[in-house]
């Protein structure tokens, strides 16, 4: 990473959602602070036990404060689980695990949320009590729900990827509640930033994180009219997927396991895609510029260095957006 990253400046919008998004967020938000607007899923959030549960904003919050627990990738380092195994005991359901701690984030939104306070204002407040620098918003302040046909009938999102652990053969994903839903005007402030100085797509799940993001109306709009460089970082090395269910579901799509593939499903949006070293040979393929680095994540400093390198290469199209063809 060149130092002459320091001294450029701007807005930078990424969205994200998951683990590998918020592992990337982390890197973002070091280099950039305040600078960085982060706009998360909220197709995953639901309603469990009596409890509004937003699971990808609470990974961005936990990743961001370095409260996250590194052991299990969700929830809280330091957990504890009184509160599960005594609900155990009473015969309630457990598929879903609240730890001690985790629980109280639970409480407190789900208290602000039905005195009137909106989603966006509450994640706002929690950040800023938790150190976060960066802002972070959820998509929506209205409810969009991530909605699974599969063999087993259709099952709202955590109920297939928590409770059935991805089992069951997805024919199919809807956004219920996506029409009606809008972004907010924190979100299309972010968008419209005139010092905005890049978009960033993190390398989440295109079918579960990102495209739920992109179902708002107005958002992928947005996108594919933006003046600043928009990029992404594929989810795929090697040929297979990091984490989850990318890659079993791009195989129950009939979609190869690539980095083609990934810009092809963000057709559009994209002027540049960030691919791993075991995938430079694809590079040709790719229907947009392509800049190729170790993507794995394994260490904060691995966060902190490919944010770099992909504020670098959108730095590379900053003087010529104007003429970015999409792939």
């Amino acid at each position: 990473m060149s130092g002459s990253l320091e001294s450029r400046k701007g807005k930078v919008v990424a969205l994200c959602g998951g683990v590998g998004g918020a592992k990337l967020a982390f890197g973002l938000s070091r280099l950039l602070g305040n600078d960085l607007t982060l706009i998360v899923n909220t197709g995953d959030d639901f309603e469990h036990l009596g409890l509004a549960i937003s699971p990808d904003i609470d990974t961005v919050l936990y990743t961001l404060s370095g409260l996250a627990n590194p052991e299990l990738g969700w929830g809280r380092r330091d957990e504890s689980w009184n509160f599960m195994e005594a609900l155990d005991a009473l015969g309630g359901e457990t598929w879903f695990r609240l730890g001690d701690r985790d629980l109280a984030l639970h409480v407190e939104r789900t208290r602000r949320l039905s005195s009137g306070e909106s989603l966006t204002s509450i994640t706002g407040s929690i950040a800023a009590h938790l150190g976060v620098g960066a802002q972070v918003l959820p998509m929506s302040d209205m409810p969009v729900r991530t909605m699974v046909a599969t063999s087993e009938g259709v099952l709202p999102f955590q109920r297939y990827f928590v409770e059935r652990r991805c089992a069951p053969r997805v024919n199919g994903i809807f956004f219920e509640g996506a029409k009606e839903a809008r972004a907010t005007p924190e979100v299309i402030s972010a968008l419209q930033d005139p010092k905005l100085r890049a978009i960033v797509v993190c390398p989440s799940n295109p079918f579960l994180s990102i495209d739920p993001i992109l179902s708002v109306p107005g958002i992928r709009a947005r996108l594919e009219q933006a003046r600043v460089p928009v990029m992404a970082v594929s989810p795929i090395i090697g040929g297979k997927a990091v984490k989850g269910p990318t890659g079993k579901i791009m195989a129950e799509f009939d979609v190869p396991a690539t980095s083609q593939a990934i810009a092809r499903h963000y057709s559009g949006l994209l002027q540049g895609l960030v691919i791993d070293d075991a995938d430079a040979d694809d590079r040709e393929a790719v229907p947009c510029a392509v800049h190729v680095s170790r993507t794995l994540m394994k260490s904060k400093e691995d966060r902190v260095r490919l944010a770099g390198e992909v504020l670098e290469f959108a730095d590379r199209f900053a003087t010529d957006a104007s003429s970015r063809e999409p792939a």
